[in-house]
């Protein structure tokens, strides 16, 4: 009974550290076209060594429209953005830059992501 104990003690550690790989409750601001589009809960999932991740709504099935939106870090401070829409079609939005203002946004052309 003591290994159980401290087995799901050191679980809990875990997800309290947000390691890669397991989600994370954050709040998520997405704005396309310069218009908000969602503002709400998200689970934030890091995958891969170079701070890579996905986001999706705590709210609903949905973020901004997609069932995922993923970020995927291509050198330091460049990322590939994509949105995976309810049809299941993986639409590229296309690259962004980590902000300067705010290290928890990357901006593209004509959109941002941001997790807190």
């Amino acid at each position: 009974m003591q290994w159980m104990t401290s087995s799901l003690l050191g679980l809990g550690l875990a997800t309290a550290f947000a390691l890669p790989g397991l989600a994370t409750p954050a709040r998520c601001v997405i704005k396309e076209a310069g218009r908000t589009t969602f503002n709400g809960a998200c689970d934030f999932k890091q995958f891969g060594s170079n701070g890579s991740f996905t986001v999706t709504s705590l709210q609903s099935n949905w973020i901004a429209g997609r069932s995922v939106i993923t970020v995927t870090i291509v050198s330091p401070g460049v990322a590939e953005v994509r949105g995976l829409t309810p049809e299941g079609i993986n639409s590229r939005w296309g690259i962004a830059e980590r902000s300067n203002r705010d290290r928890a946004c990357w901006v593209g052309s004509d959109f941002q992501i941001c997790a807190y």
